[in-house]
């Protein structure tokens, strides 16, 4: 069985992956092949990239799974919405409902774009409801053999939040809170109103909130209650095309973006943040609650949101909590790609998941072809490890590009800049001269597993950089680099059977520095997406303020 999982649906981040036999062989989204951050269009350069690396043709592919319901159910779900709520056309902004049916359209031709594209009709097309592909992506790769799984988006098909519960590779479905009462919708708008693109950088907000202080009150937009959560979604649509119309009757005039950061602004992020973790934690208790399960799955866009994530785990509601490194919607697809396995009653084949390390690699011969293309001058290092340590340890801001890209939004040290954690002043250097960010946006730090302990208060397994802790008092000014304002880290637990040449580095840099601890931030420029190829990295690194590049077996200093 080699089924191909695709999500398309021309809004944002498509992407594509193969399972051979229920194994993902590949994963990777479009954006990294095309160049276009968050690119939507259908991902046949994904595809082409999951066959390559397969090894297989396109007439091989026994099913092709879109992680989209077909459009005509959506529709149906969305008109029997409306009239057994009682809604009217006001309701919803009807300009984004109407592009929404359009895009879900455009997603029902991706078997003919397929056939188009590679000359080739598969003969098994399917189209999974979108949560149940969302469900699937993080159950089938928990090792959780019976969980409670929490879907939360801004909007699925008619799917906002959903509750599932999965036993022994098979999914039930429990509970699912219909769009337009959604929770990513509500932290979108506010996404909007504080001048940042909605979808998209809801983590900036994230970012932003412990800056502000609590007196915000949203509870005209939001309220959480016993039963979970009540998003307005009159107020927040408006009775026109404005979506953050009502908001600013409240809070005043909508950032303008790239403005100045006033007070107010961090305060309002504070308070979107704060509702939408205890909306969660609501969320995550009646999952438990409804399932009987203590063991947590989540997916979703909203499951992206790491500082919600960590207090849920610290709350004691679950004993154990797994999120998908692929949480949105490029995650999609390895969901889709699974769900033949169900199939006349049949199991999901179940795999813990380690590692993200699914998307294309480039050999030391293509890394050094395209070094000598650009005539760069470089240096063949016998030990990579061993030389970005000692870089780091010194000072230096350098690149990071070894083995296989990793799957998913963070970069998780095969694609990353990194830095040494000790210096104070390393944030606002990496955001100003290498990131060209805002400059309230944290960095987060890679370091040993068997260390973890001794920098994070309640340190847990965390291979994927999903899950937000506090660092000890006592070693916030050893690394204060990858400290945020409030405390806090996204700390990556690294393993030495999972990546070993970069737990070889972390391993070097403790060793000169007495600190197993590196920054450690994704290889791209503000708003690009993660470099892919070699030529991606050379270009990025020359258009930044990076010391040196160690990419394969290959030194690279300006």
């Amino acid at each position: 069985m080699i089924c191909l999982g695709i999500n398309y649906s021309q809004m944002k981040d498509a992407s594509a992956c193969v399972a051979v036999d229920g194994q993902v062989v590949h994963a990777v989204a479009e954006e990294r092949l095309s160049r276009m951050k968050h690119d939507g269009r259908f991902p046949s350069m994904a595809i082409e990239s999951c066959l390559s690396h397969a090894s297989i043709r396109a007439n091989d592919v026994t099913h092709l799974c879109f992680g989209w319901s077909p459009v005509r159910r959506a529709f149906r779900q969305d008109i029997t919405d409306f009239l057994t709520l009682n809604r009217t056309p006001n309701y919803v902004n009807v300009a984004s409902s109407v592009r929404y049916l359009i895009s879900m359209t455009r997603q029902q031709g991706g078997a003919r774009l397929f056939q188009d594209h590679f000359g080739v009709a598969c003969p098994n097309v399917r189209f999974i409801d979108h949560h149940l592909a969302h469900a699937i992506s993080t159950y089938a790769y928990s090792g959780f053999a019976d969980a409670a799984i929490l879907v939360i988006d801004g909007r699925g098909a008619w799917e906002a939040t959903s509750i599932w519960h999965g036993r022994e590779g098979r999914i039930e479905h429990v509970q699912t809170i219909p769009w337009p009462n959604s929770l990513g919708f509500f932290y979108a708008q506010f996404t909007h109103y504080l001048g940042f693109e909605p979808y998209s950088d809801e983590w900036k907000v994230m970012g932003l909130a412990p800056y502000g202080r609590p007196g915000v009150d949203l509870s005209r937009f939001i309220t959480v209650g016993e039963d979970g959560y009540r998003v307005a979604t009159r107020l927040l649509f408006g009775k026109d095309s404005a979506p953050s119309a009502a908001i600013e009757a409240h809070l005043g005039p909508k950032r303008v973006p790239e403005s100045e950061i006033t007070d107010h602004h961090k305060n309002i992020a504070f308070a979107v943040q704060d509702q939408c973790e205890r909306a969660m934690l609501k969320l995550a208790a009646g999952a438990v609650a409804k399932t009987g399960c203590r063991n947590l799955c989540l997916a979703g866009g909203v499951a992206l949101n790491s500082k919600a994530n960590g207090k849920i785990l610290a709350s004691g509601i679950v004993d154990n909590l797994f999120i998908q490194p692929a949480a949105g919607d490029d995650g999609v697809c390895l969901g889709a790609a699974l769900a033949p396995h169900l199939d006349s009653g049949g199991k999901l084949p179940m795999r813990r998941m380690r590692h993200a390390y699914l998307g294309p690699a480039s050999s030391d011969a293509e890394i050094e072809k395209a070094l000598v293309t650009f005539k760069i001058r470089h240096t063949r290092v016998s030990d990579p490890a061993k030389a970005a340590a000692e870089l780091l340890a010194s000072g230096k801001m350098l690149g990071w590009f070894q083995g296989r890209m990793e799957f998913g939004p963070r970069a998780l040290g095969s694609r990353s800049i990194l830095a040494d954690p000790r210096d104070p002043h390393m944030t606002a250097k990496v955001n100003n001269a290498v990131k060209f960010r805002e400059w309230w946006r944290p960095f987060a730090p890679s370091m040993l597993a068997g260390a973890a302990a001794d920098f994070i208060e309640s340190a847990t397994d965390s291979p994927f950089m999903i899950l937000t802790a506090q660092v000890r008092p006592e070693k916030r000014a050893v690394i204060p680099a990858v400290t945020h304002v409030d405390g806090s880290a996204r700390p990556q637990t690294v393993e030495r059977d999972v990546n070993p040449l970069y737990w070889k580095l972390i391993c070097e840099f403790g060793g000169i520095t007495g600190i197993p601890v590196v920054m450690n931030t994704s290889f791209n420029l503000r708003g690009e997406p993660i470099v892919c190829t070699p030529t991606d990295a050379i270009r990025t690194f020359f258009s930044s303020g990076m010391d040196a590049l160690v990419i394969g077996s290959f030194l690279v200093v300006k």
